[in-house]
């Protein structure tokens, strides 16, 4: 059954995001969004599990406003290959940003997670995961006011 679940998500996803930098840049933050979750799952302490469950929250929440960001790019100057429509280089630029960012902020949960394993949770490490997710909601609120979202 899930075989045709993901056929039928690939076939929306073609239809929605297109084959080109709208797909690419969807994709990437929507597996930097797993990659958090899979750190996630390792952490052993309550209570770095807790203040890192709440990062991962406010992070799936940004997944929808990444899409509708992307299909309404898509929609606007439909892509299909690996060039940024010229005029929604800044939502491109912002969208990508969001990316990496979120990609950092599973490498800072990762160290917060290794850190509490060998000496005990660490506000520090913690406050670094708050503040990258926050680019990372910064960088979508910026390609959506570019778009007019």
């Amino acid at each position: 059954m899930a075989l045709f679940s993901a056929l039928r998500q690939e076939r929306r996803d073609d239809a929605e995001l297109g084959k080109g930098v709208w797909r690419r840049v969807h994709g990437r933050f929507r597996r930097g969004l797993d990659r958090y979750h899979q750190i996630l799952e390792g952490a052993e302490d309550d209570a770095l599990y807790n203040e890192l469950a709440t990062v991962a929250n406010e992070l799936a929440d940004l997944l929808p406003r990444v899409r509708k960001a992307c299909v309404e790019s898509q929609s606007s100057f439909p892509s299909t290959g690996l060039d940024v429509p010229g005029s929604l280089i800044d939502v491109h630029r912002a969208l990508s940003k969001a990316g990496n960012s979120l990609a950092a902020t599973a490498e800072s949960a990762a160290m917060s997670r290794l850190d509490a394993e060998r000496w005990g949770v660490n506000s520090a490490g913690l406050e670094n995961v708050r503040r990258r997710a926050e680019i990372v909601a910064e960088d979508v609120a910026r390609a959506e006011a570019v778009l007019g979202l």
